[in-house]
C-alpha cells in the first residue's frame, strides 16, 4: 500500500488518541517501542493504520536505534514507506545527533567522555558501512572540527597517516580522537587497527600533536584503544 493510501478506523483514531494521553500524562517511557514509532509516522501519514507499519520497521531495523540510524534508501525499500513518512524518522536523528553534538562542544571532550559516546554511536552504531572520522582539539580539549575522513565497504574504510597528520596541522590542532564503526556489530580492534593508531599516534607525538584515543563503536557498544591498554 502507498504512503498515506487507505483511512484509519474510527477505532485507530480512538487508539491514537490512547497513546497520545499516554504520552502526555507519562512520557515516552509509558509507550513501547513501536507505539513510539506508530505515532510518529502517524503524524506524517495520518489516514492510515501505521502500527504494522511501525512493527515492520523495527523488524527490519533490529530495533529504533537500527531504523533511525539506518539509511534513507533503505528505510524506503520497506514497503508503504515514502519521503514524508522516511523524513519524519530521520528528523529524529537529526534532532538527537544536533542535540549531542552541542553538549559535546561546549565542555572539555575529555571531561565529556559519556557524552561524546552517545554522539558516537547515534551516529555511526548501525551504520551499514565502515566510516572513519577525526576529532580535533584545541589545546584546552575542546572540539574544534570532527570531520569523516573516509567511507568504505561493510568491512573496511582507508585511512592514511599522512592525511591525518596534515589536516591536524592546518588546522593547529593539538590533539586527536579517531573513530571508527564495525557494521558486524563487535567492537574488538583489529590488528590493522592496531597498526594504523600506532603510526598516528607515532607521527604526532614528533609534531606536538597528541592522540587521546581510537575508540570502535558498533552495535554491541564500544571499545577504547586507549582503556584496553593499545595506545
Amino acid at each position: 500500500m502507498a504512503e498515506g493510501v487507505g483511512k484509519a478506523s474510527h477505532d485507530g483514531a480512538g487508539h491514537r488518541a490512547r497513546l497520545r494521553q499516554k504520552l502526555a500524562i507519562s512520557g515516552g517511557e509509558a509507550l513501547h517501542d513501536h507505539e513510539l514509532i506508530e505515532y510518529l509516522l502517524a503524524l506524517a501519514i495520518p489516514r492510515r493504520d501505521t502500527k504494522p507499519l511501525a512493527k515492520a520497521l523495527l523488524r527490519e531495523f533490529g530495533g529504533i536505534g537500527g531504523l533511525v540510524t539506518a539509511e534513507w534508501d533503505a528505510i524506503g525499500r520497506v514497503p508503504g514507506m515514502g519521503d514524508t513518512s522516511i523524513a519524519a524518522i530521520k528528523i529524529v536523528q537529526a534532532t538527537m545527533l544536533r542535540m549531542l553534538r552541542n553538549t559535546v562542544a561546549e565542555r572539555p571532550v575529555l571531561g565529556s567522555w559519556q557524552a561524546l559516546l552517545d554522539y558516537l554511536r547515534v551516529d555511526m552504531a548501525w551504520l551499514g558501512i565502515e566510516r572513519v572520522r577525526v576529532l580535533h582539539l584545541n589545546s584546552r580539549n575542546m572540539l574544534i572540527r570532527d570531520e569523516t575522513m573516509s567511507e568504505g565497504s561493510v568491512d573496511e574504510a582507508a585511512i592514511y597517516t599522512r592525511e591525518v597528520i596534515r589536516r591536524a596541522m592546518d588546522l593547529g590542532s593539538a590533539a586527536l580522537i579517531l573513530v571508527h564503526n564495525h557494521p558486524s556489530g563487535s567492537v574488538d580492534p583489529s590488528r590493522q587497527d592496531i597498526d594504523i593508531t600506532r603510526q598516528i599516534a607515532e607521527a604526532g607525538k614528533r609534531l606536538g600533536i597528541t592522540v587521546h584515543d581510537h575508540v570502535i563503536i558498533g552495535a554491541q557498544g564500544h571499545s577504547s584503544m586507549r582503556a584496553l591498554g593499545l595506545l
